[in-house]
């Protein structure tokens, strides 16, 4: 795992929702090698989906950009080390989305 303790950036989760996902990301760097980002996401997104159903979207790398819409209470962003998380269920349309524009640009490489 990557040393240091998860930073949260943004959210709007609830505090048991956002411990589960840094929870699961803890558990994905136990897993799986900080090189492979995008089994990192696969992880952490199909756990979300599972927990608490279907439209989660993970984001995982050190160097990244978005611009998303997101159901209310469903978005958090979190580094741990040099390794930016957005984890976020998407709007459905008929729900009232949330636009969060997020950047990152080279500013969590150490």
């Amino acid at each position: 795992m990557l040393e240091g303790k998860a930073v949260i950036g943004e959210t709007d989760m609830l505090q048991a929702m956002q411990q589960n996902a840094l929870d699961l990301a803890a558990k994905a760097l136990d897993s799986f090698d900080v090189t492979e980002p995008t089994d990192i996401a696969r992880f952490i997104k199909k756990e979300f989906d599972g927990m608490y159903g279907g439209g989660w979207q993970c984001i995982v790398g050190t160097d990244f950009g978005s611009f998303v819409t997101h159901c209310c209470g469903c978005f958090i962003y979190f580094c741990v080390g040099s390794l930016a998380v957005l984890l976020f269920k998407g709007s459905s349309g008929s729900e009232k989305p949330n636009p969060t524009q997020f950047s990152i640009l080279e500013t969590i490489k150490g």
